[in-house]
């Protein structure tokens, strides 16, 4: 199996990188990459936990892009993590996120939940390289007792359009695209189903997009066909992967509930667009 997407503990994943490794081995995942938002600081533990497994780790990262108030996931793959241009954009990335779950925390305060501030960024003001977002958020939630699971967290308050949410500050898509081919990758559009802007998907491939995540455990058989037809429609090759973080409330419970197809590997990571 062939898994291109997963999360740790660097950014809103529950496992550690050598836990989310042996998992996907105990799984019987051959090739994984690890996708954290904005963030490369759990490549290299799981580099040394593949080697040890016999695994194949592909380096990657999932970046937020923003274009008209909308969220945009750009997945990178084959990426140099130690890039210098891409370790300073990922860190003005991750200010950002600090920034905003600030003021969503502020938010729920004045809705009379309030949340230890402290307690939920102190991990990722301690390690500079983890990423925070709102699960961290919602978890928080639970824990107090405000809401009963994450996806209530998310569905009541922190979701779009819900009393505590926060538009995202970003960069824009093609900004997000170069600095994944400077750092020597190639960028696939990361869950297009659920995102719903398909009309973009030109804009994107002009602006350099490599490939689409067609595979993906928010897409049925008949989304992974249109996804797989847009790509070769485009010229891009095809990504895919479970999306897993480890969290009963968010995605698969396995690594490798959703494999790319070895055919498809293979055309990704022989992209031209990869820099040897």
């Amino acid at each position: 199996m062939i898994d291109l997407h997963t999360h740790t503990t660097a950014s809103d994943g529950r496992c550690a990188p050598a836990e989310l490794v042996a998992r996907a081995r105990a799984a019987g995942v051959t090739v994984l990459a690890v996708t954290d938002h904005d963030t490369v600081a759990g490549c290299e533990p799981a580099r040394a936990a593949c080697a040890e497994a016999l695994v194949e780790l592909v380096a990657g990262i999932e970046i937020t892009a923003v274009r008209e108030d909308a969220d945009l996931h750009i997945l990178g793959y084959f990426i140099d993590p130690a890039s210098p241009p891409l370790l300073a954009f990922l860190q003005e990335q991750r200010q950002q996120r600090i920034d905003r779950v600030r003021r969503m925390i502020a938010r729920l305060a004045e809705l009379g939940m309030p949340l230890d501030a402290d307690a939920i960024l102190q991990r990722a003001l301690d390690n500079p390289g983890v990423s925070i977002g709102r699960p961290w958020i919602a978890r928080a939630l639970v824990s107090s007792g405000y809401v009963a699971s994450s996806n209530e967290a998310f569905s009541a308050w922190l979701g779009g359009g819900r009393p505590a949410f926060v538009p995202r500050e970003g960069a824009a898509p093609a900004q997000v695209i170069a600095r994944i081919h400077e750092a020597g990758g190639i960028a696939s559009l990361a869950h297009p189903g659920p995102v719903g802007r398909d009309a973009w998907i030109p804009d994107l491939v002009a602006a350099g997009l490599d490939a689409l995540e067609a595979y993906h455990s928010d897409h049925d058989a008949a989304a992974t066909a249109r996804y797989c037809a847009a790509a070769r429609r485009y010229g891009l090759a095809i990504s895919g992967g479970s999306d897993f973080h480890g969290d009963e409330s968010h995605g698969p419970a396995a690594p490798g509930a959703v494999s790319l197809p070895f055919e498809e590997y293979e055309r990704l990571r022989h992209s031209p667009a990869i820099k040897s």
